[in-house]
């Protein structure tokens, strides 16, 4: 999926897949989210809307459930040894 830079708010990149469905966003922090059952309509909206953060937060945030596909971490490090480490 190509992503399109986008500076909106916590928006950096937007993307999506029309066979499937899926948009995807990544925010200023690096987290990318992945939302399913989006249609070709909402994406023409958010990727030509002059206010796309608002957009996204009143139209795809609050409508769909978001699943996150990868997170920001500091190189070498993964985000679950925190949880797994030994006492």
């Amino acid at each position: 999926m190509e992503m399109k830079k986008i500076n909106s708010g916590k928006l950096r990149a937007i993307g999506y897949d029309a066979r499937a469905r899926l948009l995807k966003v990544q925010l200023d922090d690096g987290s990318m989210l992945q939302y399913g059952g989006v249609g070709e309509d909402a994406w023409r909206r958010l990727s030509s809307s002059g206010a796309a953060w608002s957009f996204y937060r009143d139209n795809i945030e609050e409508e769909f459930t978001a699943k996150r596909v990868s997170a920001s971490a500091p190189a070498g490090k993964n985000p679950l040894d925190e949880l797994f480490r030994e006492p």
